[in-house]
């Protein structure tokens, strides 16, 4: 009787476990057969995507289209990249709630597991999202054939030597739209008397608002249209004697660091009025308050989403290497760009980095390193580095320099080194801190200037920063909250 129980629940145990064998295979070869879905209609998008950015687009409605696309482009990328290339520290969920470590799993095969909980970003990935992305992905398909055949009519951009990656290495990219709303704007018609048409540009600390312009003004069709471009500053406006101008067509670009007088800006724009017709004058700030001096809408230029500063990020950091032949790297590469949370120039020194060290323990090397500085962060300051960047703020750097620093070291906020006024920089560069390479180096004693980005392509921009050491403090646990930096 026992043996015939024992048989019976053997058998039944085996058809369970048959059974549920068959329904997650089931399972991860629908999930194979929607990532190949992905993919294909990626492509598909992808291709229109770099036609677009190929033309000169002057109807406002298609670049309203083109946005979509690129929005719908990126957004699945990073959900692509989600499945095929997960993060060490994921868990993977099934439906009985049974967890498993993802370092258990291969980073070659798709996820073979159907929830995906990312704590760093507080959010919860699963075959939901995929479907969701799907859906929005396939109706922009769908929608994409008028946009096509009006993309045809629209005349060629010659592009220089460098191609696709001038747009990547000053920061351009994901900007073609603005780029292209900026153009029209450039060649509109304006009245034959008056003075020109004033252009606000506004946007956040460090977003791209300079180098967006810059590529506007060297872009082929703009300098065949102004006789002149001019550059100016908070100073020129504020001189007494105007006489900056000519009477030929010209481009003026203006850049504000701080607000002007409604006085001053009358008295300067009275001044513009001898500029030829087809004149224009673009403002670029940071400050809201610059956009009265407009007299057209601002176009306002916000930080990449985080789906387009991951895919960026991939880019820079594998260059001409192929990430599916690295999805460790992969893997790891996105868990930088959660902890960079956007930050560009600090994208761009970590990038360059891996792409010349394409090791797994250096990448996680790095990776612990930036981790560290911002939990110290937190515990200094309440903030994430970015958010401090942004309010121009300085940051702690102190875990980036050696373990035997006595002192707390601050990054002041990053500046555009001025040609005239050069100080005598440190041979410690920002990506040497962060390699902790700087740690065979001695520091100076007192503050110094540190390089933290040169642009390797026109204008060639090289941005510094002040290092200034802080005395350790021995604090209370109870105080150490309100522990702070004098500025």
């Amino acid at each position: 009787m026992e043996a015939a129980v024992s048989a019976i629940a053997g058998e039944l145990l085996s058809r369970l476990i048959s059974s549920i064998t068959k329904k997650y295979m089931h399972r991860a070869g629908r999930l194979d057969k929607k990532l190949e879905r992905l993919q294909h209609l990626l492509l598909r998008v992808h291709t229109v995507v770099e036609e677009a950015e190929a033309r000169c687009i002057t109807s406002p409605r298609m670049l309203v289209q083109l946005k979509i696309l690129v929005d719908g482009l990126y957004r699945g990328y990073y959900m692509l990249d989600t499945f095929k290339f997960r993060p060490e520290h994921q868990l993977i969920k099934t439906d009985e709630n049974h967890v498993s470590n993802t370092s258990s799993l291969s980073f070659a095969s798709p996820v073979k597991r159907f929830r995906i909980t990312t704590s760093t970003a507080n959010s919860t990935i699963d075959v939901h999202d995929l479907e969701s992305v799907l859906e929005n992905l396939e109706t922009i398909v769908a929608n994409m054939t008028e946009f096509v055949i009006l993309l045809a009519g629209c005349q060629h951009i010659q592009h220089g030597p460098y191609g696709t990656y001038i747009y990547i290495d000053n920061f351009m990219f994901g900007r073609s739209v603005e780029k292209q709303q900026i153009i029209n704007i450039l060649f509109q018609d304006d009245p034959p008397l008056g003075a020109p048409a004033v252009l606000p540009i506004i946007g956040g600390c460090y977003v791209g608002k300079k180098t967006l312009v810059g590529h506007v003004c060297h872009a082929k069709s703009v300098l065949s249209h102004f006789s002149s471009i001019v550059h100016l500053s908070a100073d020129d406006i504020q001189r007494k004697n105007h006489k900056l101008f000519t009477h030929a067509r010209t481009l003026a670009v203006i850049q504000l660091f701080s607000d002007v007088d409604d006085d001053c800006w009358a008295k300067f724009y009275s001044s513009t009025t001898c500029m030829g017709r087809g004149s224009k004058v673009v403002i670029i700030s940071r400050l809201e308050s610059v956009a009265r001096f407009g007299t057209m809408k601002p176009i306002r230029l916000n930080s990449l989403s985080h789906e387009e500063y991951v895919y960026l990020f991939k880019v820079l950091s594998f260059g001409s290497a192929n990430p599916e032949n690295h999805p460790q790297l992969a893997s790891i590469g996105m868990e930088i760009a959660r902890m960079l949370r956007g930050l560009l120039l600090s994208s761009n020194v970590i990038a360059e980095m891996l792409r010349k060290n394409l090791n797994v323990q250096y990448w996680l090397h790095i990776l612990k390193r930036f981790r560290n500085t911002v939990e110290s962060n937190f515990c200094e300051f309440g903030e994430h580095p970015k958010l401090l960047v942004d309010k121009e703020h300085p940051v702690d750097i102190t875990r980036f320099a050696s373990s035997s620093l006595r002192s707390s070291l601050r990054l002041m906020p990053t500046r555009v080194e001025s040609r005239i006024l050069q100080k005598e920089r440190s041979n410690v560069t920002f990506g040497d801190l962060i390699a902790g390479s700087s740690s065979t180096t001695v520091l100076p004693k007192e503050e110094f200037e540190i390089v933290i980005w040169k642009s390797k392509l026109r204008p060639y921009t090289t941005f510094v920063a002040t290092c200034a050491k802080q005395k350790a403090q021995i604090i209370s646990s109870s105080s150490k909250k309100r522990r702070g930096f004098d500025l």
